[in-house]
């Protein structure tokens, strides 16, 4: 990634008062006096869209104090707990409604120490992060043959067994693409790839990194429990320790490693959503539902994944919060904890997503629209709006509102909402999608690269605009997103 516009490093000590007073004056919301009009839900969206772009540094002035303050936050963690409670009461300060959180239980996962290196034919060094939920290595470790697989599915092919007493490892890489794609086609491998290579004898799993980069930084994430655990150890190499392992099995050597990891769980660990309203002015019960998650990773800060998403939605319903009027349904903010280490299976571990739909079931059914930012902060591109009012009217006043900031129609619906709000989203809450350049994303995606200095502001600020003004529109209509009359969008 190439930051074209920082912010200044502002200290602490100013962080507070910027995210407290938006320095959004009246006029630049197109206020009124009591006997003018209200100005047309499209006229304000532009407005809104406008006074993001103009930058008021809401947005970056919280996720620099959020990673400042508390660095890494994986789920259950004092950090993430921490950074929650300041979170709630930053809602407080910035005028949100019903300003409160919810805990759940979960299973936290402790990196610890863990290290790796060839040990034949001759002994080098690797860069290794072990994969979340990883069960940690004997003490002194454990070593064995790489056996390697060009992809996910050359390793499910091998047959029972034949990998008894070695370890697995999975070489495919990720396709860098626009809309992310190659990330979905990757990371099966790092999700259920410990689960197949010990279903053949594999003692450990090793893998590619996840990642679209050439730096000698590992990329960890996610891996699938099997009957209550993960059943090997797990690391991720980077991509050019993958490299190395992968020339010297072409040059017919047979190649050993040795691997550690001092992981550890918490099983009585606690994370939590926090939730904030801008309450509606004619329909309160109705919400449009706007989703980001407060955990990271452990190795970086989470500055892109995920505190540019947070800081992208509460700027958004902060914008909207201050117009001159507020939106006839609510716009709902929710920081969705325990997204990273997500296992919906209890009693093992919970998540945000999961947590949110079951306190909240039986308002689903009056979730009119739900979203989620959980792309980086690079800029939006394209908008996907529900199957129903694809070619209606909304999706066109949207659009004449986004074309300008470069964000196009896409001719079909979300594939998938995202982690934290597809819960609600399976329940029946239709989903829309403000797709991001993910381009460069996953360069720095689960790394310790993840930090502040990554993010270009002027693409903060035209998501900011992107989803103000999308918002607005939906919270300020009566469009039912479910069943709006429309004619269904042409497929390819």
């Amino acid at each position: 990634m190439h930051p074209t516009r920082h912010a200044p490093a502002l200290p602490l000590r100013r962080l507070c008062a910027t995210l407290c007073v938006l320095s959004l004056s009246a006029p630049a919301l197109g206020a009124r006096t009591a006997a003018a009009p209200a100005a047309a839900p499209e006229a304000v969206a532009a407005q809104l869209r406008d006074a993001a772009l103009a930058g008021h540094d809401i947005a970056y002035a919280w996720v620099s104090e959020l990673t400042s303050r508390f660095g890494p936050r994986p789920a259950g963690s004092v950090n993430e707990r921490q950074a929650a409670e300041w979170a709630a009461a930053r809602f407080s300060d910035l005028g949100f409604e019903n300003v409160h959180i919810e805990s759940f239980p979960v299973t936290a996962w402790v990196r610890g120490a863990e290290s790796a290196q060839i040990i034949s034919p001759v002994t080098q060094p690797l860069v290794v992060a072990a994969l979340g939920e990883s069960p940690p290595t004997p003490a002194a470790g454990l070593e064995g043959e790489v056996v390697m697989f060009a992809s996910f599915d050359a390793l499910k092919a091998a047959p029972a067994g034949s990998l008894s007493g070695k370890i697995a490892m999975v070489a495919r890489r990720m396709v860098r693409t626009q809309d992310g794609a190659g990330y979905g086609a990757a990371v099966v491998a790092r999700t259920d790839g410990p689960g197949e290579a010990a279903r053949r004898g594999a003692i450990a799993f090793l893998l590619r990194s996840v990642g679209t980069d050439s730096h000698r930084l590992a990329h960890t994430g996610t891996t699938r429990y099997v009957d209550g655990r993960v059943p090997v150890p797990a690391f991720a190499l980077s991509g050019p320790d993958a490299d190395q392992i992968e020339r010297l099995a072409a040059l017919g050597e047979t190649v050993r490693v040795h691997l550690y990891s001092s992981a550890s769980y918490v099983q009585d660990a606690h994370s939590q959503n926090v939730i904030a309203d801008v309450r509606g002015r004619e329909r309160p019960q109705e919400v449009v539902l706007l989703g980001a998650h407060l955990d990271s990773w452990d190795q970086g800060t989470g500055a892109v994944d995920d505190g540019t998403g947070m800081a992208i939605i509460i700027a958004a319903a902060k914008l909207i919060r201050d117009a001159p009027q507020r939106p006839r349904r609510t716009v709902r903010v929710v920081l969705f904890g325990s997204e990273e280490v997500a296992q919906p299976v209890a009693p093992y571990g919970a998540f945000g997503g999961h947590a949110y739909a079951g306190s909240h079931k039986a308002e689903l059914a009056t979730h009119v629209l739900a979203g989620e930012s959980d792309s980086g902060a690079d800029r939006v591109y394209r908008l996907e709006l529900p199957q129903a009012v694809l070619q209606g009217e909304f999706a066109k006043t949207a659009l004449r509102v986004l074309d300008p900031i470069g964000v196009l129609g896409a001719p079909r619906p979300p594939e998938e909402a995202g982690t934290d709000v597809g819960p609600s989203v399976e329940a029946g809450v239709p989903a829309f999608a403000l797709n991001q350049d993910a381009g460069g994303y996953f360069d720095i995606h689960h790394t310790a690269d993840d930090t502040l200095d990554k993010i270009d502001q002027d693409q903060l600020d035209q998501n900011v605009a992107a989803w103000a003004a999308l918002v607005w529109l939906a919270a300020d209509s009566d469009v039912d997103f479910r069943t709006h009359a429309g004619t269904p969008a042409a497929q390819p």
